[in-house]
């Protein structure tokens, strides 16, 4: 595969390292918790994934917008980038699906939005000649933090409380203000909607991989009660490799109809809409396992152990929580269950680099590339031991820190900032590059990330808010430059100031209580801990959210309850009732030249040249 250096074992990278000295766009990150893997954005983004090609272009280069973390990545040695370059659009994109001069009438450029769950920025070593850093997430769990995604509203808005919470239908989503705009909005893969599966896309590739009813709705009123679907200790205890897994069921079934949805777009006729498609992979979400040929990529490789080893007795209240949650409390993992997990872990993330890979080729290959816009993130990310934690659910740089990623050569410059920015801010941006605008009546959080991408400035304050497994109260955070504050009713609060404490070891919310003689550092601290802590107040009612917390659960669970009894009618979705199989392949009733467009792609002349025209008698088309 071509990984790079991972922890100090070589590997061979000379394609990419030629072009690293063309290009100077390989990227990097600053040593952070956990970081051993290398290369993985900069061959999968930067070099467009030249495996399985045969001219190894780079045909995207990738923005990354960051949370503090989410910066965009540069090659003028941290300094203003040039202005942008002007759209190109009208380049393959959708046309009749060959190539177009760059004079042609711009056209709305698609976008093919890529997801991954559970990873997590921190633990990605990523090869380049400056530092990198990545993106934040308005809630560290997977329904909420998605709900928060597509609609750009913070979770207590929406009524995202859990993995069990329904959004009501009439949120408009980044689908629905696209759509309204002309596209073709597609979902492929994970998105953990509950009750109303579509949320605005016009279709749906696949089911999801995880239940859309309320089974998974938490309990605050039996606090001390673990339920039975909460994470556990066998993910770490039974890491290694395996011949199958549901993950990989799923994930090739995404990566099959995602492919199959770029070919049949590529040959819709003259009037095709663009495409806003959302591929959304469960990897590399535990359990951790993945097959021998994603883990053998890393034997050898001295799997680097958690930085930070924190005493039980000694943990913040919610972290303790959470060990009780995910039943590792009474657990005292060896150095070699750790390192398998981990490498299990990054076995999947390689899985996922693969799967990438396979997109960007085939964009390229339907000539798709020059006119769509690429963007990836996450959900949430992995603590992976750090602090003796695992998975999510808190707001510690590994669980909240995700990749937040852009990708439009024909616009943007390569840069980096360092403005603090989130997923949140997804639905406003994908808006501006797309030419409309989220409604002005309706409630908006996120922020549009346009000023960043154009290398102009922006935001940089990023809020969270979480009240899923492991909390018996509503857990929020303000990041806003350096500084990371976390505020909950039942606990201490918790500030940081990440840049002389990336570890976050320090809790500086103790300096508050502190008597004189304070450092000048000190003092910083306790100004800033006193204007979050007012902040705070202003903007969340703890008691009334507390309250809708409460009422939500309690009408899931009388609910769900009911619905267990007798008959189940389940929830999820299900492609069959969705999908045109009678529309398919060759069809009498079919029009001629829908047939003919989607017998071959590039269309061929009568001898077989490629060429632009629709040609009649295409060899297959409607023939035996």
């Amino acid at each position: 595969m071509g990984m790079g250096e991972i922890s100090g074992v070589k590997r061979d990278i000379s394609p990419f390292a030629r072009k690293t000295e063309q290009y100077k766009y390989l990227l990097c990150s600053q040593p952070l918790p956990g970081l051993v893997l290398d290369d993985l954005l900069s061959i999968l983004f930067t070099l467009g994934h030249t495996r399985g090609t045969a001219t190894g272009n780079f045909p995207y280069w990738v923005i990354s917008l960051r949370l503090r973390y989410c910066a965009f990545y540069t090659t003028n040695n941290g300094h203003r980038p040039p202005p942008a370059a002007a759209p190109i659009g009208g380049v393959n994109g959708n046309g009749n699906g060959n190539s177009s001069p760059a004079s042609a009438t711009p056209e709305q450029p698609n976008i093919l939005f890529i997801m991954a769950d559970q990873l997590a920025a921190p633990q990605l070593k990523i090869r380049s000649i400056r530092p990198v850093r990545l993106g934040l997430l308005p809630l560290p769990l997977c329904a909420p933090s998605r709900m928060s995604l597509i609609t750009g509203v913070l979770p207590m808005k929406i009524g995202a409380y859990d993995n069990a919470s329904q959004i009501s239908s009439d949120w408009p989503t980044y689908a629905h203000y696209l759509r309204s705009k002309g596209y073709h909005t597609a979902l492929a893969g994970k998105m953990h909607f509950i009750g109303d599966q579509l949320h605005g896309y016009e279709t749906r590739l696949t089911s999801d991989i995880y239940p859309g009813d309320f089974g998974w709705a938490v309990n605050w009123d039996d606090p001390e009660r673990r339920l039975e679907w909460y994470h556990n200790a066998s993910s770490i205890l039974q890491a290694g490799t395996c011949v199958r897994s549901n993950q990989l069921d799923y994930d090739e079934e995404v990566m099959y109809k995602s492919k199959q949805f770029l070919y049949d777009h590529i040959r819709e006729g003259p009037d095709k809409r663009p495409f806003c498609m959302t591929v959304s992979l469960t990897h590399p979400h535990d359990p951790y396992t993945i097959e021998e040929k994603y883990w053998d990529r890393y034997e050898g490789v001295d799997i680097d152990l958690p930085k930070v080893k924190i005493p039980k007795e000694q943990q913040d209240a919610h972290s303790k929580r959470l060990m009780k949650v995910t039943d590792i409390w009474d657990e005292d993992f060896t150095d070699e269950q750790i390192k398998r997990a981990k490498r299990a872990y990054y076995g999947a993330v390689s899985f996922v680099d693969d799967c990438i890979g396979e997109l960007l080729d085939t964009l390229k290959r339907c000539r798709l590339d020059k006119n769509t816009i690429i963007v990836f993130s996450g959900d949430h990310g992995d603590m992976l031991g750090e602090r003796g934690l695992w998975y999510k659910m808190s707001y510690f740089e590994s669980s909240v820190r995700v990749p937040l990623l852009f990708s439009y050569p024909q616009k943007f410059q390569p840069h980096r900032v360092t403005q603090n920015v989130s997923t949140l801010d997804i639905l406003p941006t994908l808006c501006d590059l797309v030419g409309t605008k989220p409604s002005v009546h309706l409630p908006m959080d996120g922020l549009s990330m346009l000023p960043h991408l154009e290398g102009r400035e922006g935001h940089d304050t990023v809020i969270s808010e979480y009240t899923g497994e492991g909390t018996i109260s509503p857990l929020m955070m303000i990041r806003r430059g350096p500084w990371k504050y976390i505020t909950c009713p039942t606990d201490a609060p918790q500030l940081f100031n990440l840049e002389r404490d990336p570890l976050e070891l320090v809790n500086l919310a103790n300096v508050a209580c502190k008597g004189e003689p304070l450092t000048a550092e000190e003092e910083e601290a306790k100004l800033k801990f006193a204007k979050f802590e007012a902040e705070a107040k202003a903007r969340w009612n703890f008691d009334a959210i507390t309250q809708d917390v409460l009422l939500s659960q309690r009408k899931r669970r009388v609910v769900w309850d009911a619905l267990k009894i007798g008959r189940f009618d389940s929830w999820d979705f299900d492609p069959a009732t969705h999908a045109e199989g009678t529309a398919k392949y060759i069809r009498s009733f079919l029009p001629l030249d829908d047939l003919e467009r989607k017998a071959r792609y590039p269309t061929v002349d009568k001898y077989g040249h490629e060429t632009s025209r629709l040609i009649v008698d295409q060899a297959g088309s409607h023939g035996e």
